[in-house]
């Protein structure tokens, strides 16, 4: 669970980030300290989640424009995008997770937070990026 807590806090930490346009490490300490942060592991992990897609965003957002032709980054749903952006640097950048850990803990993010529609679309990007960049 701490796992999931972390990518929930790492999801708003950039949703925050892109809304208010602000730097990566000003919107985690605007969320440590508007949040009571009652698990320090979740927090620390969620943390290192936002620094590592900031560190990588223009790699995982080339990646997201390669596997949605049809959806122009700007125009893609904002938490879809920072979904996928999670998931994309963990399947990338973390070999500690499985990928299959990353899709479907990111399904299950977009199930809490996406529209009816996100948890396919997020499924169907994802896997296309598993079988044609990860798996070969």
């Amino acid at each position: 669970m701490r796992r999931r807590k972390g990518r929930e806090i790492a999801l708003q930490i950039l949703y925050q980030k892109e809304i208010a346009q602000i730097p990566i490490k000003e919107a985690i300490k605007n969320y440590k300290e508007h949040f009571n942060v009652k698990n320090e592991e979740a927090f620390k992990f969620g943390e290192e989640l936002a620094n590592g897609v900031a560190e990588n965003l223009n790699f995982i957002d080339e990646i997201i424009k390669k596997y949605t032709p049809s959806w122009p980054l700007e125009r893609l749903n904002l938490t879809d995008k920072n979904i996928l952006r999670l998931a994309i640097y963990e399947m990338f950048f973390r070999p500690d997770i499985p990928e299959i850990v990353s899709i479907n803990e990111a399904i299950e993010l977009s199930k809490l937070y996406g529209t009816d529609d996100s948890p396919a679309f997020i499924n169907g990007v994802l896997d296309s990026i598993y079988k044609k960049e990860i798996k070969r």
